[in-house]
């Protein structure tokens, strides 16, 4: 809301609950319950490490884009738009914060290349409110949206 009011984004039901295991931690390898992810998990050359594996950022950048990617296409149809062809990107950073943690910080980058530029907006705005991921980081985490 534009009135600083907070909106409660919380799910009134769980519909589905995934499940994921670390071992290792950031030089090991991650699993999910039911098989479909087994990858071997390490940091990147700019971190120290070897980078002979993911790491937990490129999943969340995985994960973001394609939740993203699903609300804008979601919201496209409920406005009666074909977005066929249209791609999200997402770019995840991480550093040192001023808490002695680290935090993150996200970038998407949205091609709707068959709309016109204020249409496009619009629906990036709209699935903004929709995308669980986007809800989730909303005023944890700088997201900046590029519409390009």
């Amino acid at each position: 809301m534009t009135d600083g009011t907070a909106v409660d984004t919380r799910p009134t039901k769980i519909m589905y609950v995934a499940e994921a295991t670390a071992h290792g931690g950031r030089d090991g390898y991650v699993t999910s319950q039911d098989g479909q992810l087994e990858l071997r998990v390490a940091m990147p050359p700019e971190l120290g490490g070897d980078g002979n594996g993911t790491n937990p950022e490129q999943l969340f950048a995985a994960g973001y884009s394609s939740c993203f990617h699903n609300a804008l296409v979601l919201v496209g149809r409920r406005n009666g738009f074909d977005l066929t062809g249209s791609t999200v990107a997402a770019k995840v950073g991480i550093g040192p914060n001023q808490q002695r943690g680290y935090g993150l910080a996200v970038a998407l980058s949205v091609s709707l290349p068959v709309l016109d530029a204020d249409i496009a907006a619009k629906l990036v705005d709209e699935a903004h409110e929709v995308c669980p991921y986007s809800n989730a980081t909303r005023g944890n985490i700088d997201v900046t949206i590029l519409l390009g």
